[in-house]
């Protein structure tokens, strides 16, 4: 299992628009619409990559966690399907009904998306405040497939924490590390 490890963009860095296709609902869903009074998280993953395998239960309880908080949750995969068909749309509507995300999980085909928030590796976590402003990017918390480290979000959660009480969040910002994502040849 390669890992790739995410870039860690400036602080501040505004968040970019999207609308992006949803296989759960053939909807087209946007930035806007996940945006909410206390900011967003956009999270890249995947069907298949471990890293993200480790994490989904996690992700789901924290988007249960902050989600009524007036924090909206997205995750999108910009995988090429073309070659990792598990990660196909078809696959992807499968995915969010066994796991019951209660976010939306968007394809970005085109993979604009992902170069756009200059995302590398599944996961890849970027949390914005409701002026779009970037306020974390980084890992979910020091946990990894490979470890004994029980998957905790203690790093986002403190990072959603700050963003609630809008505390300045000192903490050191660690790059998520993950599957690189699958760009088209």
């Amino acid at each position: 299992m390669a890992a790739t490890s995410s870039v860690m963009i400036p602080l501040g860095t505004q968040a970019h628009h999207f609308s992006l296709f949803e296989p759960l609902t053939s909807k087209t869903v946007s930035l806007q619409d996940i945006m909410l009074s206390n900011g967003a998280i956009i999270m890249f993953i995947c069907n298949h990559c471990p890293f993200v395998k480790h994490l989904n239960d996690s992700l789901v309880e924290l988007a249960h966690d902050y989600g009524n908080k007036s924090i909206g949750f997205v995750a999108i995969n910009s995988n090429d399907v073309s070659r990792y068909p598990e990660d196909s749309p078809e696959e992807m509507k499968k995915t969010a009904i066994a796991l019951n995300y209660p976010f939306p999980y968007l394809y970005d085909e085109t993979q604009e998306v992902a170069k756009l928030y200059s995302a590398v590796c599944t996961p890849d976590f970027f949390i914005y405040n409701s002026d779009y402003s970037l306020v974390y990017r980084g890992q979910f918390d020091s946990s990894r497939p490979n470890n004994s480290i029980k998957p905790s979000g203690k790093d986002i959660r403190h990072a959603l924490d700050c963003l609630l009480t809008s505390t300045p969040n000192d903490r050191e910002q660690i790059p998520s590390i993950g599957c690189g994502i699958k760009w088209k040849l």
